[in-house]
């Protein structure tokens, strides 16, 4: 188990959720950036601490099982896509993301995992946005939050930030500007660059 002493009181610790089968893609361009800043605290997790592969073939060790760490500690959660939130096979995050949610702590979902989101009633009082409301609506019986459904790459709701699977560069810029990873100006610079091939000085 993870302490409940921070790092650092200037940094913000990130968490990524990792599963068999997870969209690497999804998160490619997102994990540089925050590995390489000084700002970050970031760490892989799986349920049950052991070696994964992703949807590329990725072999993957986790830092830590959901068991060991401390939910305190966790500035921002962010979960990958994958068909598994689709088949509802992902069991035991429940209480991490009910804890976190009701802390208003940053919980970032892209493609899939909004579903998840959807079904357990996150999503229903915040702006957001998955792969279609249609998408949502199928994958996510439960899911009420029509009315607050962004036609979107993504879109951030309150502590909720949510994108479509084709927007994985969408979806970092948002995170990064939900933890200030950088300035404004910066984030923009990053966004053009790896979205449009445009680099401005």
């Amino acid at each position: 188990m993870e302490s409940n002493k921070k790092e650092n009181t200037n940094t913000e610790n990130v968490y990524i959720f990792l599963f068999d089968g997870f969209s690497d893609w999804e998160i490619a361009y997102l994990t540089p950036e925050l590995r390489k800043s000084k700002k970050i605290v970031l760490k892989y997790f799986t349920i049950d601490g052991l070696e994964i592969i992703s949807a590329g073939g990725f072999k993957i060790t986790p830092d830590l099982s959901i068991e060991e760490l401390n939910p305190a500690k966790i500035s921002v959660l962010i979960l990958p896509g994958g068909t598994a939130w689709e088949e509802k096979s992902i069991k035991g995050i429940d209480n991490l993301v009910e804890t976190l949610n009701s802390e208003k702590r940053t919980i970032a979902a892209i493609c899939g995992a909004t579903t998840y989101l959807g079904q357990k009633g996150y999503l229903d009082k915040v702006k957001h946005t998955s792969n279609a409301l249609e998408y949502l609506q199928y994958i996510a019986p439960n899911y009420k939050g029509e009315k607050e459904y962004q036609s979107d790459f993504s879109v951030t709701g309150e502590n909720i930030v949510t994108a479509n699977g084709i927007a994985p560069i969408e979806f970092a810029r948002e995170i990064f500007r939900k933890i200030n990873l950088n300035s404004e100006k910066d984030i923009e610079k990053w966004f053009q660059l790896f979205k449009n091939g445009i680099w401005t000085e």
